[in-house]
């Protein structure tokens, strides 16, 4: 990891803290806002550190590119999980009347950059 991509992402994890801190939940319940303080941290906590070793540069680039994306999302819509997306089963335009492989393989390629790591982790 160069210096320069070290330093971004110690800045994510520094933004995604102080994003932390200042956290309202959109309800403004007390306890929406300590429960959804507490799962931006966890979920922090874990995604950086399953990642810590990464060295390929492409793959940490998506890391950063999915944090970006989770981060501006939250402050967004004022709500810090990952938004579900609905693909029916096949859904997706089949490649020339493949079966049941081809779709996984569509809604693989078809998962939004924000919701990468989401199913590995929960």
């Amino acid at each position: 990891m160069t210096t320069a991509t070290r330093q971004e992402v110690l800045g994510l994890y520094r933004r995604i803290f102080r994003l932390a801190r200042k956290w309202q939940a959109a309800s403004g319940q007390t306890e929406d806002t300590i429960k959804e303080k507490q799962y931006i941290l966890n979920e922090a906590r874990t995604l950086f550190q399953k990642n810590k070793n990464l060295t390929d540069t492409d793959l940490i680039k998506q890391c950063i590119d999915e944090c970006t994306a989770r981060i501006e999302m939250g402050l967004h819509y004022r709500i810090p999980y990952p938004r579900p997306i609905h693909l029916p089963p096949m859904g997706l335009t089949p490649l020339r009347g493949r079966g049941l492989r081809s779709q996984e393989r569509l809604r693989k390629f078809s998962k939004p950059v924000y919701l990468q790591s989401h199913d590995e982790v929960s």
